[in-house]
């Protein structure tokens, strides 16, 4: 059932990228009792009606039961991409500490239990048309970011068998990008030394345009609202969440003043293969597979069973994006910390 006026809310992982933006649109939802964020380090951040705990979801020593306890729904966001060259490391905190956060929910009664799933859960899918939620999600098994993704759709398969009584919610996103992102993601993906000027349009003269490179993005303070929207609300299931236009090297170019260049995938794979192997780069040849073979997803369920529809459009995203990049943007906790390099 949707939630009721003083309810309290607990989200794991919610010092991130869509956690910052999840605590903070509950915090002002008159609905809202009480915000519980869930973090491995407490930030210098605290919005109305929040409080904080440091705690890692993956240690035995953690008792999610007593934090979940009284909850009227837990919102599950806390995943590590890094570090990409020691999957079973990732495999514990993503895999091993969501199914710990499953079990908890579990015991502790809590009636509505959403996920952070993604498009990086689905399989391979088509690049000129959209899918909808009944596509496959068996991820690109290569990569482990799409392999974790996948296995806790399966985990959720059971937990929704052996726990009628839940409501369980998976969010599939796209790519989430905001301003205080910028600083986040570019050490995720792009190392921690990589210049964020580098992206400013005279800098770059020519984009690489590489086959089967089209994606999906959404700002992340518009799949907050869609998280607000389905705690708020009875709706179960999977929803797809994405802005349009899909991007492209075109449009990128078209931002960025650039011009776009054709470069053969192969030729692209073995530059990004040959930076990771020598740990310059912490993105994986793996995961660039992967984004090579994504779906573009269809919003329709989200537009019409939750009311939701993106704010912004992806150029805009993306546009918002680059500016905190080339600025060192961030916010007051550590995963979302500034750092301009360059």
């Amino acid at each position: 059932m949707s939630i009721e006026a003083g309810s309290r809310i607990v989200v794991t992982g919610a010092t991130g990228n869509v956690g910052t933006s999840v605590v903070r649109l509950l915090s002002e939802d008159p609905q809202v009792g009480s915000v519980r964020g869930l973090a491995r380090r407490l930030p210098g951040w605290s919005p109305a009606k929040t409080d904080w705990a440091a705690l890692d979801v993956a240690s035995e020593q953690t008792d999610l039961v007593k934090e979940f306890l009284g909850a009227d729904a837990v919102i599950h966001l806390a995943w590590a991409f890094q570090p990409t060259h020691d999957p079973a490391t990732t495999w514990r905190t993503n895999v091993l500490g969501s199914i710990r956060v499953f079990d908890a929910v579990a015991s502790a009664d809590v009636p509505t239990l959403v996920h952070a799933s993604s498009v990086g859960a689905y399989s391979p899918g088509p690049k000129d048309h959209t899918v909808d939620e009944s596509w496959p999600t068996h991820g690109w098994p290569d990569a482990a970011y799409c392999r974790e993704k996948a296995y806790l759709e399966r985990a959720l398969d059971i937990f929704e068998r052996d726990h009628p009584g839940v409501r369980v919610v998976r969010m599939r996103p796209a790519f989430l990008f905001k301003r205080e992102s910028a600083s986040e993601q570019r050490r995720i993906f792009g190392g921690k030394f990589l210049p964020g000027p580098l992206a400013r349009p005279e800098l770059l003269p020519f984009l690489p345009d590489i086959p089967g490179l089209r994606v999906q993005a959404l700002h992340t303070d518009d799949a907050a609202r869609a998280y607000r929207l389905a705690v708020g609300s009875d709706v179960r299931g999977a929803f797809n969440l994405a802005a349009d236009p899909p991007v492209d090297a075109q449009l990128l170019a078209n931002l960025l003043g650039s011009r776009p260049v054709r470069l053969p995938r192969t030729a692209a794979r073995s530059a990004i293969a040959a930076a990771w192997g020598l740990h310059l780069l912490p993105a994986s040849p793996h995961l660039f597979d992967a984004v090579l073979r994504l779906p573009l997803m269809d919003c329709t369920r989200a537009h019409t069973e939750l009311g939701w529809r993106p704010t912004r459009t992806a150029p805009e995203v993306i546009e918002e994006f680059l500016h905190g990049l080339q600025q060192g943007a961030g916010a007051r906790t550590e995963p979302m910390r500034g750092r301009k390099v360059g």
